[in-house]
């Protein structure tokens, strides 16, 4: 492989949605996840809920490279890639000042999070409106909006974990979303409650949602029909 292409902090994510092709070879799909793992990346496996796609793969990793290879190899074992997003783990400019651990937590997560299983991803960025311009407001008053916006999902912690990552000049939007849930409801109201904090409700466009659930790799080909 090629040199490694590390950032400076965190980690690289990369969701791929895939169809099942009809070639998919299970082995070939374990064994493409396994070479990941065996690196010392971490992949998340989905099934999917609704048409968007059949699985989802959330994938981790130190080196740009091997998400290239996953990518590579997953498609090659049949999988069909009809979306993905590109994205990194990150420590928000508001965040400069909260303890060690939680800089740990959010640079270098470890997923998924146990007795979570539900699951949902959806990509944002802030507004450029003449209207409500994020990018035009002063620092100060950005960081209390995200204050207020971060003390609502702290009520659900416990049930819901975000993970929130930075995609700045890597996709569409600036940010991707992923939410662990105990519930699907979980993510429905958490999503739902955040809406009205200011910071989402005269700033936050959101593109596309995709909803699952989390399981082993076993589980999820099992659910998506891709047999032994």
């Amino acid at each position: 492989m090629p040199a490694p292409l590390t950032p400076a902090e965190g980690r690289h994510v990369l969701h791929l949605f895939c169809e099942v092709g009809p070639l998919a070879d299970r082995a070939e799909i374990v064994a493409a996840v396994e070479r990941a793992t065996t690196g010392g990346d971490q992949v998340v496996a989905v099934a999917v809920l609704g048409h968007k796609a059949d699985v989802a793969l959330m994938a981790m990793s130190d080196d740009a490279w091997r998400l290239r290879r996953l990518q590579t190899d997953v498609a090659a074992a049949g999988l069909i890639v009809v979306d993905s997003y590109v994205s990194m783990t990150e420590l928000s400019e508001y965040a400069k000042g909260v303890p060690d651990a939680m800089k740990e937590a959010r640079l270098y997560p470890q997923l998924p999070p146990e007795g979570k299983p539900a699951w949902c991803f959806y990509p944002m960025s802030k507004r450029r409106t003449v209207e409500g311009n994020w990018y035009a407001l002063p620092f100060d008053e950005r960081k209390d909006l995200m204050y207020e916006h971060g003390a609502s999902g702290r009520t659900f912690a416990g049930r819901v974990l975000q993970v929130v990552t930075g995609s700045t000049g890597l996709d569409d939007y600036e940010w991707g979303v992923t939410l662990f849930g105990q519930r699907l409801d979980d993510l429905k109201e958490v999503v739902y409650t955040m809406r009205f904090d200011r910071a989402s409700a005269i700033y936050a466009e959101f593109g596309p949602f995709v909803t699952g659930m989390v399981g082993t790799l076993d589980e999820v080909l099992d659910e998506v029909g891709v047999s032994s």
